[in-house]
């Protein structure tokens, strides 16, 4: 019993300390990176999710070096990925501005007048992923 169970806890002590590094079933490592791990948008708000018939929809943006987006806000839950460039944000409402650079991850506002700015040299491209009721659009600009 001893000799099947020291060779036991040994495989499932190197499956443990290998984790997400072991995915692959054919011996090939897989590198698994944490981005971001939040409760809460950029502003401080808990995250809510839409109620009923959940849609996600998933686009990238390219914009352009000094392009400022028009004051918008979003009903449901946005994220984004900075895959390249530097991003401002600002809450219109508040003031209150946070900057995002190539790898950073945004949980955006919801419900909040807010803009974006390009202030880099070069262009901001990003992974945006939407969670929107079924058919419903997720940016509102102000009028």
């Amino acid at each position: 019993m001893r000799k099947i169970l020291i060779p036991a806890l040994l495989a499932a002590a190197a499956l443990y300390a290998t984790g997400p590094d072991a995915l692959d079933s054919g011996g090939t490592p897989v590198v698994v990176t944490p981005l971001a791990s939040r409760t809460a948008t950029a502003s401080g708000q808990p995250i809510t999710l839409p109620q009923k018939n959940v849609q996600v929809l998933v686009s990238t943006y390219d914009i352009a070096p000094g392009a400022t987006l028009p004051v918008h806000r979003h009903p449901f839950p946005r994220y984004a990925y900075v895959e390249a460039g530097t991003l401002k944000v600002t809450n219109v409402e508040t003031g209150n501005s946070n900057t995002y650079k190539t790898g950073d991850f945004i949980i955006e506002m919801i419900g909040q007048w807010h803009q974006a700015t390009n202030i880099g040299d070069g262009p901001v491209k990003l992974l945006v992923i939407d969670q929107v009721e079924e058919g419903a659009k997720n940016t509102e600009l102000r009028q």
